[in-house]
């Protein structure tokens, strides 16, 4: 994620998402302080940047010597990707101030749900 000069990078299997704005109100309609929402148990956000997943032990290449062994790191890539709406485990997560905005860093094994908005075609196909 660039902001200005700066750039921020995801390591491993984490996801730095921006919080949704809260409802500041109850049913009844009693208004709630800022920090009440911090303590939630479950949160979501939308995801503003990924990392590259989990990382992979490198392949047995003592099977086949003449090959050059590659020095490239493997990883698992992970289900979410930028813009996607995500709920995860709010103590898990890490609060962090990038330039003047604050974010958490999700593990990937916190989030519950992914929610991704899908295209919805303006007319059906012709051999439908």
């Amino acid at each position: 994620m660039q902001k200005g000069r700066k750039s921020l990078h995801v390591v491993g299997d984490r996801v730095l998402v921006k919080l949704e704005e809260g409802e500041s109100r109850t049913q009844v309609g009693l208004l709630l302080p800022p920090g009440a929402l911090d303590k939630e148990a479950v949160q979501s956000g939308i995801v503003v940047a990924v990392g590259p997943g989990t990382a992979l032990p490198p392949l047995d290449e003592d099977s086949e010597p003449w090959k050059l062994a590659t020095s490239q790191p493997r990883y698992l890539p992970m289900q979410v990707a930028i813009g996607d709406t995500t709920v995860f485990f709010r103590k898990a997560a890490m609060e962090i101030t990038f330039e003047g905005d604050k974010y958490l860093v999700v593990p990937y094994a916190a989030m519950l749900v992914i929610v991704r908005e899908t295209k919805v075609p303006d007319s059906l196909p012709e051999d439908f």
